[in-house]
């Protein structure tokens, strides 16, 4: 359809104004906007962006998360594809790319700055400085994605500093990524060319982030966020903040996407303007987007939606197109190429054991709700001279076996898991995605994990005898199935984990990140235990 007009009540963001019109749309472009009478029934809002995103832990190769999130009046993602660089290296970008432009969704992706996201784990693929400026050259990439290592930031690491340089040379933001870093080192992080950060973990961070010229992306993922924290200061940082879900697990897209973190803002109290300023307007400023924001010469890139408190979205428009109405994606599910790299073998429960030596350990505390972990010193429960793990104080075995080479499993001890019985296992890992499994007994773990191994990569469950498995085919990362039946599977597997005895809101997704040796404090990767304060190994016992 070359000509459309669409009437209501028209939400012009950057003017800061509202007025009854209708907008004339030729060719996918806004060419005029008149001002009528008569139109009060439903408003004409700019489309909501996702400003920092993994589409692959939704579980979802883009063609099918965009079906998933443009219900939900999402048009366009700020997207770091460093999980699949991490399994493919280019290959993996290339794939997302060219999945993501076969849907009318607009997906922006970044060239990974940390491939592997540190030297201390095993990856798939390695990202070096020049492959970066190489995937900096291209149109599809935007910007560079979330620098993690903040010690080679600060101190001037000559390779990161290369990549942020390549970015900024090329008038491309550098993405950052600094949970809980402050004072003189904040400073530095920004003033090395960082212009953004996801990973704040309070009020006073997001604050002082916004003193150091870093624009923030308030998060609301499924394993963490702090947006409710954050509702009582967005009136006054709305200008330099943006909306982001970072990890979004299937079952929670099908609920919702950025319209909820909208929405609660408005019914919190702030200024609808300011609310869509950060859930629209600002990570288009930001990233240079071109997505429209309502505008004579924009793209019809904008929401129909009842009214600015329920936002529920009428109708999805991208490109002058009705991509979504009533709840319905308006284009089908089309079934991806698979793409994979995964070479592990089958594993017995003996790979799994570990003899006692020492009468403290080291264990990975778990705080629900964050990615960040604790350092805790427990003493170990001995079994024929074996440390086991002990229901009774909630100290579980964790393993990490690397899914590319063949090698002896890293083993370790996590608290506050929950589980009473059995074992959870997945190959969603971040960041370099080998297996990571949780489990009472090492029986448990190796059901678990070979569940995986035959499959070739997903997320499982063993308990007694029944078992549970979600196959993601797709680089060890994601389904090849409609976004509805994954976020069926993955809801079982979620409700079979928690009727194990596991408390936490999403212990897939928390699983998901105990091998993410760049966020503090101690994690395990494939090498062993990590302390992500010092970016040290440590040893397992305490000495």
């Amino acid at each position: 359809m070359n000509h459309q007009e669409i009437s209501g009540i028209i939400v012009d963001v950057t003017e800061e104004e509202m007025f009854s019109g209708t907008l004339i749309v030729e060719k996918g472009t806004i060419v005029d906007r008149k001002r009528m009478d008569g139109y009060s029934d439903r408003f004409i809002i700019p489309g909501f962006i996702d400003s920092h995103v993994h589409i692959e832990s939704s579980m979802l190769p883009p063609s099918e998360f965009a079906r998933a999130a443009v219900i939900h009046g999402t048009v366009a993602t700020v997207s770091d594809p460093h999980e699949i660089a991490n399994v493919l290296g280019m290959e993996g970008l290339r794939y997302m790319i060219e999945n993501g432009e076969t849907v009318p969704m607009k997906f922006y992706f970044s060239a990974p700055s940390c491939v592997p996201a540190s030297p201390f784990e095993t990856s798939g693929a390695v990202l070096d400085g020049a492959d970066v400026k190489t995937l900096l050259e291209m149109p599809e990439i935007r910007y560079l994605g979330e620098v993690m290592n903040y010690p080679g930031v600060i101190n001037r690491d000559p390779e990161v500093t290369r990549k942020i340089h390549a970015a900024l040379q090329r008038g491309k933001p550098a993405d950052g990524h600094a949970p809980g870093l402050c004072g003189r080192e904040l400073a530095a992080y920004a003033a090395a060319g960082i212009s953004t950060n996801h990973e704040c973990l309070s009020p006073d961070e997001v604050r002082e982030d916004i003193r150091n010229g870093i624009t923030v992306q308030i998060r609301e993922g499924s394993a963490a966020g702090i947006f409710s924290e954050c509702l009582p200061i967005l009136e006054e940082c709305f200008a330099d903040c943006m909306f982001c879900s970072d990890d979004k697990h299937p079952d929670d897209l099908l609920k919702g996407h950025i319209n909820d973190m909208v929405k609660r803002a408005c019914r919190y109290g702030i200024d609808p303007l300011k609310v869509l300023r950060m859930a629209a307007v600002n990570p288009v400023h930001h990233y240079g987007l071109d997505v429209g924001l309502l505008r004579p010469g924009d793209s019809a890139d904008f929401l129909v939606v009842d009214n600015l408190s329920d936002f529920t979205v009428l109708e999805t428009h991208i490109e002058g197109k009705v991509v979504a109405r009533n709840g319905m994606a308006l284009f089908p599910h089309r079934t991806p190429p698979i793409v994979n790299r995964f070479n592990a073998q089958e594993t017995t429960p003996a790979d799994f054991t570990l003899p006692c030596r020492g009468d403290r350990l080291n264990v990975i505390g778990i705080t629900d709700g964050q990615i960040i972990t604790s350092r805790l010193i427990e003493e170990p429960t001995v079994h024929e001279e074996c440390v086991v793990s002990d229901i009774g104080r909630d100290i579980l075995k964790i393993a990490v076996i690397n899914r590319y080479d063949a090698a002896p499993p890293s083993v370790g001890f996590v608290k506050h898991f929950g589980l009473k019985r059995g074992a959870v296992a997945s190959t969603v890992s971040h960041d370099s995605h080998n297996i990571v499994a949780v489990g009472v007994t090492d029986d448990d773990i190796a059901r678990a994990v070979n569940l995986l191994v035959d499959a070739g990569g997903g997320i499982a469950a063993v308990s007694g005898e029944a078992e549970a498995l979600l196959p993601l085919p797709v680089a060890g990362l994601m389904s090849d199935r409609d976004y509805r039946t994954v976020a069926e599977s993955y809801t079982g597997l979620d409700r079979m984990a928690k009727s194990m005895g596991s408390m936490l809101r999403a212990p897939f997704m928390t699983l998901s990140f105990m091998a993410l040796s760049v966020v503090p404090s101690l994690k395990l990767t494939d090498r062993g235990l990590f302390n992500g304060e010092t970016f040290a190994y440590i040893d397992l016992f305490q000495s």
